[in-house]
């Protein structure tokens, strides 16, 4: 970790010269904002961006940093991910370097991201696989002129399953002073016409959350789909900010790459006043919903059609909670909100009730006795701690969700669970046990989110 990984493609990508690269950035970003209207609130989590030579892609991908305006000092971690141009890779690859540098200085790598996916079976260190890599080096100018000082986790990715792109992520994307960069060219050499038609279906799988890109549609297709995966599990909103193509840039018509911007909002946890009355959610009708969802499972009548609540659209995520006599009998949610409320609520109180590895299924002679319990979750917020004692200390008895996630291991205790466990510290103990891990572990690696909820119950 002593070497320093020095510019391949400085005089050819993008200018060799400090100043060069200085004027030619500072002009990029400055014609962006008369495009793109600077979104008030806080930064994106993500961007998709695209890394051709500047005279190609740098007005697009201008449109997503540009949003970075007022993040210098706020942003202080990249996870920047791009497709292998240059090896055969399986998985993922960090650097043997401390440090990246083009014309404009040194970026350090960032040592506590590195040790985090330390272990973990998806990802290696391959020198080789950075050393002529352009996908990561033509972002770097970009983010060293809009965020100044910054350190950078970078991944070259080859063939992986989105799911092992999304572990890492889950791993090291955390924290709000952390953005998530994915480095991927669209459509590849194409007329003009048919890269725009292709371009326009990959841009609506990615805003549609979709992790099914193939990397004929997007060089960086197996990062993308880790990202939306990502994206989906934690409720991100994707936006497009721009698409196009060399041919509306520097090239000509007939053999064109394809570009496409695009920037991924945390959920806003809290709706505006603006709220509609008439979109205010009806906790007992959707008791009522998640009963009939069992009924009509059971065999025991139709299955409504809900029409003139336009809430029940929104995405959502739900937790179906049965008791019987006062004991629990099955519990299921979800903790990201990637489908509509209706579909949610009902497709857990299905497994609430049928499929709760801890009980046999509900049948219909014991259906009337046992009630309903709907929990409506709010966004997660990463929870940033000095340690277990700093964690427990934050924490907030009878009102705080937690989750925790490690790798593959995963839990989540709703805060009705503060009734058993009243002790912050048994609280995360047991939250440990849980999800497979000795009540007394700890790693820098596990990474909490916690959440609230509102609740409705049948009344006895």
């Amino acid at each position: 970790m002593e070497s320093v990984r020095p510019a391949a493609v400085a005089g050819a990508f993008y200018e060799g010269s400090k100043e060069g690269l200085e004027a030619r950035v500072t002009g990029l970003l400055s014609d962006a904002v008369g495009e793109v209207q600077l979104r008030k609130g806080p930064p994106p989590k993500a961007l998709i961006v695209p890394h051709a030579g500047y005279i190609y892609s740098g007005p697009i991908a201008a449109s997503a940093y540009v949003l970075l305006s007022n993040c210098r000092g706020v942003i202080r971690k990249v996870v920047l991910l791009g497709p292998a141009h240059r090896v055969f890779l399986r998985g993922s690859a960090l650097p043997e370097a401390r440090a990246f540098r083009t014309p404009l200085g040194e970026v350090l790598i960032d040592r506590e991201g590195m040790e985090r996916l330390a272990g973990m079976p998806q990802v290696s260190i391959n020198g080789e696989a950075h050393r002529l890599e352009h996908s990561l080096e033509v972002q770097l100018p970009f983010l060293q002129v809009i965020l100044g000082d910054f350190t950078l986790l970078p991944l070259v990715v080859g063939q992986a399953f989105p799911e092992e792109v999304e572990e890492v992520l889950e791993m090291v994307g955390g924290g709000s002073d952390t953005l998530i960069v994915v480095s991927s060219d669209l459509s590849h050499y194409l007329k003009s016409s048919m890269a725009r038609e292709m371009d326009a279906r990959t841009a609506k799988a990615i805003l549609n959350l979709e992790p099914e890109i193939v990397p004929e549609e997007a060089c960086g297709a197996f990062p993308i789909n880790g990202l939306l995966l990502f994206a989906r599990k934690w409720g991100l909103k994707p936006f497009e900010l721009d698409l196009r193509n060399s041919g509306d840039t520097a090239g000509t018509p007939d053999q064109v790459v394809g570009y496409g911007a695009f920037a991924f909002f945390e959920p806003n946890p809290t709706p505006g006043p603006e709220k509609r009355a008439d979109e205010e959610v009806n906790g007992s009708y959707l008791v009522s919903l998640a009963r009939e969802a069992i009924g009509v499972h059971l065999g025991m009548g139709p299955l409504s059609r809900p029409s003139g609540h336009s809430w029940l659209d929104r995405p959502a995520a739900t937790f179906v909670t049965l008791t019987k006599k006062g004991e629990l009998r099955g519990c299921i949610g979800s903790l990201e909100a990637w489908r509509p409320l209706l579909e949610d609520l009902r497709a857990n109180a299905v497994a609430a009730a049928m499929h709760d590895p801890r009980f046999p299924p509900i049948v219909r002679g014991e259906f009337d006795q046992v009630r309903v319990e709907v929990s409506l979750l709010s966004p997660p917020g990463l929870l940033s701690h000095a340690g277990e004692g700093d964690l427990i200390d934050q924490l907030r008895p009878g009102e705080d969700g937690l989750i925790l996630s490690l790798g593959r291991a995963r839990s989540t205790f709703l805060p009705q669970v503060w009734e058993q466990l009243p002790d912050p510290a048994e609280f995360v103990r047991h939250l440990k046990i849980k999800a497979g891990l000795p009540g007394d572990f700890w790693s820098a690696g596990l990474r909490f989110w916690r959440y609230t909820i509102r609740k409705w119950s049948e009344v006895p």
